[in-house]
């Protein structure tokens, strides 16, 4: 379809991953390096789960549990919800909603290749928008 936005016009391509064996202390520690909320755990180059900020309280601070002896395995959030990079970024939205996820790792066939955000849709629907009220103004 011409004009639709897909997945892959909106997704971060530098995913930062962990390993399921890695403790949750690396897990946090790349996540603040990178500054970002969350991390991708594969096994390979496969996404097997999720690890947000939301599941490193939850699961390792409120119950007071040690981050060194936790592994990504442990708390991460599985099984992974994942979009095919082509699927448009409705498609993608309406997935969000629907698994109440709001990161979705991207695949091109069995690979990992980005991640798409609510937010990444959220600037792209905005700046669609502003565009077309531009281009409607005489």
């Amino acid at each position: 379809m011409v004009g639709m936005i897909l997945v892959r016009d909106v997704m971060s391509k530098d995913v930062k991953v962990v390993q399921p064996n890695s403790s949750v202390r690396e897990v946090a520690a790349k996540m603040n390096k990178f500054n970002i909320g969350s991390i991708v755990v594969v096994q390979g180059e496969k996404p097997v789960g999720v690890i947000s900020e939301r599941d490193i309280l939850r699961r390792v601070v409120e119950p007071c549990l040690s981050p060194e002896a936790l592994t990504a395995r442990q708390v991460m959030t599985s099984p992974v919800v994942t979009i095919n990079e082509t699927a448009s970024i409705e498609e993608a939205a309406k997935l969000m909603a629907k698994k109440k996820v709001r990161k979705i790792p991207v695949m091109n066939e069995q690979k990992l290749v980005g991640i798409v955000t609510f937010t990444d849709i959220v600037n792209k629907v905005l700046t669609t928008i502003s565009i077309l009220e531009a281009l409607a103004k005489p």
